[in-house]
């Protein structure tokens, strides 16, 4: 019996019971645990002013060291950078839907929100994108919450619209309510988006030799190299930057960018390599950014 440690989100749920249905037709069996982040209690500030690095998993990452649970559960996009001794990301599944998705209460898609339209995101990455293609046509305004509190909020006129994870609402269901997706070039996605990340302590064979099956090569190769520029600029998930690796006819693609907090300025570049140079197709991309752009590194650690 393996323990599955995971936040208690209806989201994160569904991510947690998705990998224990994989662990199980694979013959191991797993029991949920179920643990209150740092994220989890704050649920009004913007999460950047949070204070703490991995506000949605240090507290999962301890109860892996203290042996309460075996395997950690963890959307990709919340899980820092910066490696805690003792445990190692085990396996990335296959990617699921990775772009940003529009709701909007009563227009069809964002194009047709009228000048001055409220829009809510949680995410500075967003926003300055969204900044950076419309300018001032609207107004831009800090949300929290879990999705179906964010839905609930747009719908009741609290927004004319919303932009969240694609993810999250094809995984629970909530499809429906997508108004357009953003799609790259034009706006890219937080660094992991759409994918899982099963952690595990580097010493514990049994956990590995459990969960070895789940990961997906390509997509590995493809997030190490987004958490490998992300590392490298020194920024967090509530950094304005944003990555996109693909593994395309056997070559690893990475999109990388920047943009100031006030979103008039981007700056991105774009490489390619083998898929066993993930890591260093990642710092590659950031360190040419550092090289052409004008925008300072985010005070923003991860």
């Amino acid at each position: 019996m393996l323990h599955l440690g995971t936040r208690g989100s209806a989201l994160a749920r569904w991510q947690a019971n998705w990998v224990v249905a994989r662990l199980r037709e694979n013959g191991v069996e797993v029991e949920i645990v179920e643990i209150l982040t740092a994220g989890d209690e704050s649920t009004t500030e913007p999460v950047r002013e949070l204070g703490a690095v991995g506000v949605f998993t240090k507290e999962i990452q301890i109860a892996l060291l203290e042996n309460r649970i075996d395997i950690a559960v963890h959307s990709l996009k919340d899980l820092p950078t910066e490696p805690v001794p003792g445990l190692e990301l085990a396996a990335v599944p296959v990617r699921g839907p990775y772009r940003d998705a529009v709701v909007c209460a009563v227009f069809p898609s964002l194009d047709d929100l009228p000048n001055g339209a409220t829009i809510g995101t949680g995410s500075l990455r967003r926003r300055t994108q969204l900044l950076h293609k419309y300018r001032d046509r609207f107004r831009i305004l800090e949300i929290r919450g879990n999705v179906d509190t964010r839905l609930r909020k747009v719908m009741q006129g609290e927004y004319d619209a919303i932009v969240l994870a694609e993810a999250g609402l094809v995984r629970l269901g909530l499809e429906r309510h997508i108004s357009n997706l953003l799609e790259p070039p034009d706006f890219l996605p937080a660094v992991g988006q759409g994918a899982l990340g099963v952690e595990i302590r580097v010493s514990d064979t049994l956990a590995r030799s459990a969960t070895v099956f789940l990961n997906d090569l390509d997509t590995f190769a493809a997030v190490s190299a987004e958490r490998a520029f992300l590392k490298r600029m020194q920024g967090g998930c509530s950094a304005p930057i944003a990555a996109y690796g693909q593994v395309i006819d056997g070559m690893l693609h990475l999109h990388g960018r920047i943009l100031s907090l006030d979103g008039q300025e981007m700056n991105e570049f774009q490489q390619s390599a083998p898929p066993n140079q993930s890591q260093e197709l990642g710092e590659s991309v950031a360190d040419q950014l550092f090289h052409f752009t004008p925008l300072t590194r985010p005070h923003v650690n991860r």
